[in-house]
């Protein structure tokens, strides 16, 4: 078997799928070269709008329940209680608002997400580790990969959160964008970027390492295995969701910039900076205000996570098969 991945990259397209089908298709992940970017942008991007939609009534409470100063008629005790409220009071489809823009960014910025973090991974664990796998570099890709990923979606963010919070002035998506160009400028679509980064880079790395450790102990021969993708993607999820909540609570304040809360802490004009937000986030609720929406956070992130890579998983593994099998058809005419 070793002697077989050793000399893979030597043998013709038919002979390699011939021994990838007689090893159970466990190197998938391990030749690099036989995938391509497209293929790793393509599962990205199918991966990314499903994480971010099959949840999103979830996600729309955990904004509503990060609110430092609710209306209320917008206060609530859990999920269930908050999503069945949302939906008597104002409609069955109100938790869906701001769906629209965020898979119009989710599908490119994952698309970039997944591709650069391959890369970078294959590049990073031959600069720190020969052989087999290095944490070090998992977390160092899936921070690079942030920094793309978030300047694609930290805008959608931006949208989303407005749209979701209770009494949004917003008619639609155009509506939200139109109104705060004219009134915030620009630069209201990034103002909460540095924080993005700030909560995402962490999260991102610790949510890589523990994907890439659970990996390693459910999954250790790294073949194509959805009950191990489904179980370390949700438990990762749930890790660096929790990590990071705090810097969430900020930077939706800093997305929303919460009227009421501001207007009770004499903020004129617009919020601006993580420092900032946290001293405001601490001076209207305390330590307890940091962790404001955990519990939906954690409910989103778990599924969301192992939905993306499940899907990922599967396509990456779908299309390297496609195209190993028409490498064969090509060598054997």
């Amino acid at each position: 078997h070793l002697e077989a991945k050793l000399s893979i990259g030597q043998q013709s397209p038919k002979t390699r799928l011939a021994v990838r089908k007689d090893e159970g298709d466990g190197d998938y992940e391990s030749l690099p070269p036989h995938v391509s970017l497209t293929t790793h942008m393509t599962a990205g991007a199918v991966a990314g709008v499903l994480e971010h939609t099959v949840m999103y009534p979830v996600d729309s409470v955990k904004t509503r329940m990060q609110s430092l100063q609710p209306d209320p008629k917008a206060q609530y005790s859990g999920v269930y209680q908050a999503l069945k409220r949302i939906i008597q009071t104002e409609g069955l489809f109100r938790p869906l608002r701001g769906l629209n823009i965020t898979m119009l960014g989710a599908g490119p910025a994952h698309a970039l997400y997944f591709a650069c973090y391959e890369q970078a991974k294959h590049s990073l664990s031959h600069t720190f580790q020969s052989k087999g796998n290095s944490h070090l570099a998992n977390g160092l890709a899936g921070s690079i990969a942030t920094v793309l990923h978030d300047a694609i979606m930290n805008p959608a963010e931006v949208v989303k959160q407005r749209m979701q919070m209770y009494n949004s002035p917003y008619r639609g998506l155009w509506d939200c964008v139109r109104t705060m160009t004219r009134a915030e400028g620009p630069g209201a679509f990034y103002r909460s970027y540095s924080t993005q980064l700030t909560m995402n880079i962490p999260f991102q790395a610790v949510h890589f390492i523990t994907y890439e450790l659970m990996q390693e102990r459910l999954n250790p021969q790294r073949q194509y295995n959805p009950g191990s993708h489904v179980a370390a993607g949700a438990l990762a999820g749930a890790v660096s969701a929790a990590i990071t909540t705090p810097l969430d609570v900020c930077k939706t304040l800093l997305n929303t910039q919460e009227n009421t809360a501001l207007d009770s802490m004499r903020v004129s004009g617009h919020l601006t900076g993580m420092a900032n937000a946290f001293r405001t986030v601490y001076r209207l609720g305390g330590a307890a205000a940091f962790f404001k929406g955990v519990q939906a956070r954690v409910i989103y992130q778990m599924p969301s996570t192992a939905i993306a890579w499940s899907v990922y998983e599967f396509f990456k593994y779908f299309m390297t098969q496609q195209q190993l099998e028409r490498e064969a058809s090509k060598g054997s005419r």
